[in-house]
């Protein structure tokens, strides 16, 4: 545990303390009565009623739209499945900046609805419902699909040899066993969705506001240190009482399980039952999914002579005068720190996932809760904690490199862990104890017993490190260097420029961030590896 609680207390707790202190401080002494006068605004108060209720219907949605998919996924083998699985990660890691805009394109004014049939669903919540189901399905895909594949369908089939109904068999046998994913699963996407930012920002419209849409007004447009430090506080404590909630009910339901060979579970449709679930699913994500995908690969296309490659070759320059560098290296940039990041996200998030499962306790729980803390802390409280923090010695990283997938790794952890630990859970300590009176020690045990099992969780926990890091925005929006801009960074300042070039432009360099992340993953896909360890 010591690597994470160093990791997180230097590099989370250290600057978002810092910027919440300023706010709160004033001549040095605490001005703690601002907490009340915020909490009894009316406006506040609505901000963080509608937070709390859509987070909460975007979750619901999301499950019920995405396990379907992590059961097809799971449980058969079609035409397309490994190419599709890496198709569904892709909107995970894209800004939220570009999904807005590719939803406006969809949804709003001269939007495919508007065409088609006079519809617009812009400025409404199910605008916002519909982007969050769009980001968070792969979190449900992978997470709950992952071990699903891993089940032994045969005790399902022998609970049904014993008279058990289809749906009795389901909800006796595999849901138990599913319940601590799916419950991580529910989580992260809660996590997400209670700190959205770009996507109510641009589909919202002024009437829609989340906690962290306030925080950053009440920041960088009001320079409101104090309301946005105790809405910061507020964020923190929902979030941590969630984690809580989480560590003690959902632990208690884990148990060993017996996993097999992913690929041995996967089986050929039969029958038209099967097949029109499996149809059925791919159209769902082939609407949901990729038509805002093409959105922006059309837009890319769309230049001003007819379609073709105009805006990708005006990526090469800076003819514009919005980078001191051609937007184009903004591809290499993202892919070295996303792969240092990816790094540290294993390091620090491996330690942590390993400590879990070998403790317990309130102490336990405490620090399985920090882990996810990232998620719900407010990207912009990070971001300014790391511009005035980070800028003395021993830790003088303000003009560094290094600062960018430092933030990075912070969100990648509390994948790598999520995504492990069920799977390190589930391995029986039977085989650890078996290794270790045969003379193995701890580390030989490990290597030898325990990462086989888990290999397969640790790539995939290494390609949602990755694909994160890839999309992160909200803090690297602020320490990103003018000379070394990330893809999503590089994408919201052609965004932000007006005219039709940078628009173009932006969704050029966003169709080139899609088209990264999806080689990334198929590749992960590709590796040959022992899927004993699938998750």
């Amino acid at each position: 545990m010591a690597v994470p609680v160093a990791f997180f207390a230097v590099f989370f707790g250290y600057p978002v303390s810092a910027i919440v202190g300023r706010g709160l401080r004033e001549g040095g002494e605490w001005r703690l009565g601002r907490v009340g006068e915020v909490l009894t605004d009316p406006d506040v108060l609505h901000v963080l009623w509608f937070t709390c209720w859509q987070a909460v219907a975007s979750t619901a949605l999301t499950l019920a739209v995405a396990l379907p998919g992590a059961y097809v996924f799971a449980r058969f083998d079609f035409p397309g499945k490994r190419l599709l699985r890496a198709v569904v990660v892709v909107p995970f890691v894209l800004p939220t900046v570009v999904v807005g805009s590719a939803f406006l394109g969809l949804l709003g004014r001269g939007g495919l609805l508007d065409e088609l049939w006079g519809v617009r669903l812009d400025t409404t919540v199910w605008a916002i419902l519909l982007a969050h189901v769009f980001f968070n399905y792969a979190v449900v895909v992978r997470t709950v699909g992952g071990l699903w594949a891993q089940l032994d369908p045969r005790q399902e089939e022998a609970a049904r040899v014993l008279g058990a109904g289809r749906l009795a068999a389901w909800t006796r046998i595999t849901l138990p066993a599913l319940a601590p994913a799916v419950a991580a699963a529910a989580l992260m996407v809660f996590l997400f969705t209670f700190t959205s930012f770009g996507v109510v920002q641009i589909l919202g419209g002024p009437g829609y506001a989340t906690l962290e849409v306030e925080i950053y007004r009440q920041t960088a447009q009001l320079l409101a240190l104090p309301t946005a430090a105790v809405l910061t506080l507020v964020q923190f404590a929902a979030v941590a009482a969630l984690l809580l909630f989480h560590a003690r009910t959902v632990r208690r339901r884990e148990s060993e399980l017996r996993l097999v060979d992913a690929a041995g579970t996967a089986r050929r449709p039969r029958g038209w039952a099967a097949w029109t679930l499996v149809l059925g699913n791919v159209s769902v994500m082939a609407l949901l999914l990729l038509l805002p995908l093409g959105v922006l690969v059309e837009r890319s296309l769309h230049g001003p002579e007819g379609y073709g490659l105009w805006f990708y070759r005006a990526l090469a320059s800076t003819d514009g005068g919005t980078f001191l560098v051609p937007p184009l290296e903004a591809i290499a940039n993202s892919l070295g720190y996303a792969a240092v990041a990816t790094v540290i996200a294993l390091l620090v998030g491996g330690l942590a996932a390993a400590a879990l499962t070998r403790r317990a306790g309130r102490l336990v729980r405490g620090f399985d809760a920090l882990l996810m803390l990232p998620l719900g802390t407010s990207a912009v409280t990070v971001g300014f904690g790391f511009l005035i923090t980070l800028d003395k010695p021993p830790l003088d990283l303000r003009s560094s490199w290094l600062l960018v997938p430092l933030a990075q790794a912070l969100i990648g952890v509390p994948f790598v862990v999520r995504t492990m630990l069920p799977v390190l859970r589930a391995v029986d300590g039977r085989l650890r104890e078996a290794a270790a009176v045969l003379g193995a020690s701890p580390l030989r045990a490990w290597r030898e017993v325990e990462l086989p099992m888990v290999r397969r969780a640790v790539l995939v926990a290494a390609g949602f490190a990755f694909a994160v890091s890839l999309g992160e925005f909200g803090a690297t929006v602020f320490i990103a260097r003018a000379d070394s801009p990330t893809l999503p960074v590089a994408v919201a300042r052609l965004l932000g420029r007006a005219g039709a070039t940078n628009y173009g432009q932006a969704m050029a360099l966003s169709t080139l961030l899609m088209l990264v992340c999806a080689a990334a993953l198929l590749a992960l896909e590709r590796i040959d590896v022992n899927r004993s360890g699938e998750f």
